[in-house]
């Protein structure tokens, strides 16, 4: 591999320092030197004018679900598109979700939450966390890629109690399987609250994986239980907003045991939840203050993508498929899921398919369920219900109303603006179907809409939260930061014209506008910002 010289453009070094004229040098797979405008510049294999150009660190996705696609020898084909927007460094196994430890007994459970995320069927050659590591080393991944180790996968793996409370030896063995997944490079632990088993473990049981992770310094990322006033995880006569309550049972786990918390996209879902976010900021703001070391992290979009399942309440989640089959049980969900809506603020317009999951039904791909409900000539709710059966929950939709619409974007600025905020992806990228917008345009958003357009914070403060800040966040040496010795991961775009291209009417997202070239540990993977084929210079990253 030889050398390359970025000549003449504007460094942004990931620190949060101020810009300056410069040229980088990359020779292998690192950064060699960095240049301010009138040094004089080294002799390279390679030559670049990057004049009028941005030189930064490549972008990290703190929190990607990429690593069920990496396996997969094709899986270049279907995340070209975060290289595509700078992205060169994704963190996996969100969201209690990660594809190890595994074992036999445990790919159907772990297969119904992972779905949404996977573009094949997966071989399993592995069990460990440090095996799974191995085979991504092995495939050679487009990507850079850190790992947490998910608590569903622990649970799923090691327990026979499918959901509740954990005998001791249980316990036990769960706990030992973390330690040996951060043994073998996991860089912290993820819970999926929201999801089954995670929305049936008790406090006790969260605490104590918890202690587990600040035993090893390592960061726990939660998607917490609740994400909007009301949820399917708490009764709805429980007089406090859900979101709230959620938040607050999760702060107090990392009060008490001291952990690292990373809170997942922090964001307030319908339209009805939008006014607990100032009481958020608060509790985390609070938090910080006493000493927790909490922070957040959000997409720029006011929609985001999860399983057709997300609004159905627990008890109905519990006796699948029975339930969609008895009349009963059919009732009662259409009551409570109308009444749920209603106090979270969610009308059927804003459930958006992305991937039916059924062969055949393609054609429901992009349309919102008032849509489908018209096709199908029935309700809304039947038309959901008929979908979520069907597909056995594996259709992936796109929610909208999440922190802000088209007419209030509010709650979102506040949250993006938020100094403990750092910018993360969540997106759930398939072959086909119709995109989730942050797979496309999610980082080129943040620089441009409400970087240079809009003011909420200054260009070099958004490249440290995508860079520098994510790495520190997980402990990951040697990346994020344009200094000679660190890893050859450089993105350069154009300042003036860096933009998605969002959804107009039935238009689905495009590719993004102002990344010109992408470096990942110092191959081009980017050129004029297309995706170069066959070209996989990821690497398996560890603290």
């Amino acid at each position: 591999m030889g050398s390359t010289l970025l000549k003449n453009g504007l460094i942004v070094d990931g620190t949060g320092s101020p810009a300056y004229r410069g040229s980088l040098l990359m020779e292998g797979e690192q950064i060699s030197g960095v240049y301010r405008e009138g040094e004089e510049l080294p002799e390279a294999g390679q030559q670049v004018d990057a004049g009028g150009s941005v030189i930064a660190p490549g972008f990290i996705d703190m929190h990607s679900h990429a690593d069920w696609a990496m396996p997969d020898d094709g899986h270049a084909d279907v995340l070209k598109c975060l290289v595509e927007q700078g992205v060169t460094t994704v963190i996996g196994g969100n969201c209690g979700i990660s594809p190890a430890p595994i074992d036999p007994h445990a790919v159907a459970d772990l297969e119904a939450l992972a779905s949404i995320a996977m573009i094949n069927p997966l071989d399993y050659d592995w069990r460990t966390m440090g095996e799974f590591l191995e085979r991504i080393e092995k495939t050679r991944p487009l990507l850079n890629l850190a790992e947490l180790v998910g608590h569903a996968a622990i649970r799923y793996s090691n327990v026979k109690t499918e959901r509740g409370t954990m005998t001791a030896a249980e316990q036990r063995q769960c706990e030992d399987s973390i330690r040996q997944s951060f043994e073998e490079g996991a860089c912290g632990l993820s819970f999926g609250l929201g999801y089954d088993p995670g929305m049936y473990s008790p406090i006790e049981e969260l605490e104590a994986f918890c202690a587990v992770a600040a035993e090893y310094d390592k960061t726990v990322t939660v998607h917490l239980k609740a994400l909007s006033r009301i949820s399917p995880c708490y009764p709805l006569t429980t007089p406090r907003a859900h979101n709230e309550l959620a938040l607050e049972e999760m702060l107090g786990i990392a009060r008490r045991t001291g952990v690292r918390l990373q809170l997942s996209h922090f964001i307030f879902v319908g339209r009805r939840s939008w006014p607990t976010a100032e009481r958020c900021i608060a509790m985390v703001e609070k938090a910080r203050a006493e000493g927790v070391d909490v922070m957040i992290d959000a997409f720029p979009y006011t929609c985001g993508n999860t399983t057709i399942l997300a609004p159905f309440p627990y008890w109905f989640l519990e006796d699948l498929p029975t339930n969609f089959k008895k009349f009963s049980a059919r009732m009662r969900l259409r009551l409570e899921l109308g009444i749920g809506l209603r106090l979270v603020g969610f009308v059927y317009k804003d459930f958006q398919v992305m991937d039916a999951a059924v062969p055949g039904w393609e054609g429901l791909n992009g349309l919102r369920m008032t849509d489908v409900a018209r096709q199908w000539n029935c309700s809304p709710f039947n038309a959901m219900v008929k979908l979520a059966e069907k597909s056995k929950g594996a259709t992936l939709m796109l929610f909208h109303s999440y922190s802000g619409d088209e007419s209030d974007e509010s709650v979102i600025e506040r949250v993006l603006a938020h100094e403990l905020c750092l910018f993360e992806t969540d997106v759930a990228i398939k072959k086909t179907g119709y995109p989730n917008p942050a797979g496309l345009g999610n980082f080129p958003r943040i620089l441009g809409r409400y970087a240079r357009d809009k003011k909420l914070f200054s260009m070099e403060d958004a490249v440290r939260r995508m860079t520098l800040a994510s790495a520190d966040r997980f402990g990951l040496k040697g990346i994020g930061k344009l200094e000679a010795g660190w890893a050859a991961d450089v993105v350069l775009f154009n300042p003036d014209t860096i933009a998605d291209t969002p959804p107009v009417g039935d238009q689905p997202a495009g590719k993004p506008v102002g990344i010109e070239s992408v470096f990942i540990n110092g191959t081009a993977v980017v050129t004029n910002g297309s995706y170069l084929p066959g070209v996989q210079p990821g690497r398996v990253l560890k603290p």
